[in-house]
């Protein structure tokens, strides 16, 4: 039988393109000399497209009008338009669980960087501060009896939460709803959650509802003591009213691993004592990002063998 022809949108790991390889029909986009005509040439011929940093929308899929499934690499899929597959009939899959405790490590040493200011720390050795004008002055902010509130306690939120709990954080929480089989303390709105802790973990996906639900109310809410963690993605944060409330001190810091607009240098951001940024490293090692591959590839391999896919985005497991 002919393999399925699919199609890579970005480069990926060679352990999944050498995979695709072995088992479909690659055409890489990434390798044509002008896009449209690729796709103009083999869109018909695509059943599915592994996708990397892609955006997935109405007009994509109208060039692929035979596709089945689109293979997502990342637990987030802001980049694909649900809404826009499901009416096509076209399966969307993404990468959970894989990459949730290595996310949860980022986070819990993203908080402790940003309370006890390490990197600055590091720079003052660096920068031979230590020799030359005597200790790190001390941080003003502790880990110590601190209430960790975190906004989205899926997967990822509930391994941060253990981490937490072993530091001795006190442990809320935020979401659509409050969950059954959950001892930590629900609150119904964000302002609610912020009001009750001093430091706001960000673990909500980038969704339109949730689109700057970080702003500046709720960072008033948090007060002049609060620190906020950003590990979900960018847009849940309105990024001007954080760099206000950091300037003004309505909040004491913040650590980022997102940003509303990647690749970044946040100028602005940059230049404020207490905020510590990562280039989006949350599941950023070889071993967590082969695992996510791996399950890209598994993902088509399931759903061309036997019409199901492992990993379905929550929109389409009843599809």
């Amino acid at each position: 039988m002919p393999k399925p022809d699919i199609l890579v949108t970005k480069p990926m790991l060679p352990i999944v393109e050498q995979q695709l390889d072995a088992e479909f029909t690659v055409h890489r986009l990434y390798d044509a000399e002008d896009e449209q005509t690729m796709l103009a040439e083999v869109g018909g011929r695509i059943r599915g497209v592994a996708l990397s940093w892609w955006q997935v929308n109405e007009a994509f899929l109208k060039q692929l009008p035979n596709a089945e499934i689109v293979a997502s690499f990342g637990v987030g899929y802001d980049h694909v338009d649900t809404d826009a597959c499901l009416a096509a009939n076209v399966m969307v899959t993404h990468t959970p669980d894989v990459l949730s405790e290595e996310v949860a490590d980022t986070a819990i040493g993203l908080l402790l960087m940003t309370v006890r200011e390490l990197g600055q720390a590091e720079r003052w050795l660096r920068d031979g501060n230590w020799a030359e004008n005597g200790a790190y002055p001390l941080t003003q902010a502790t880990m110590q009896g601190r209430t960790l509130g975190i906004f989205g306690l899926g997967r990822i939120g509930k391994s941060i939460a253990r981490r937490a709990e072993s530091f001795g954080l006190k442990v809320a929480y935020h979401g659509r709803s409050r969950q059954d089989g959950v001892d930590y303390r629900f609150h119904a709105s964000l302002v609610a959650l912020a009001a009750a802790c001093d430091t706001l973990m960000v673990v909500a996906p980038g969704t339109p509802e949730t689109r700057h639900a970080v702003n500046a109310e709720v960072l008033k809410a948090l007060g002049p003591t609060g620190i906020v963690i950003n590990i979900g993605r960018g847009s849940v944060i309105d990024e001007t009213a954080l760099t206000e409330a950091l300037e003004k001190g309505t909040i004491y810091g913040a650590g980022l691993d997102v940003f509303e607009e990647e690749p970044c240098r946040p100028e602005r951001l940059m230049k404020l004592p207490r905020v510590t940024l990562l280039p989006h490293v949350g599941s950023a090692s070889q071993a967590t990002r082969n695992a996510m591959g791996q399950l890209v590839v598994d993902n088509l391999k399931s759903w061309f063998s036997t019409g199901r896919p492992l990993t379905a985005v929550p929109e389409l497991k009843q599809k």
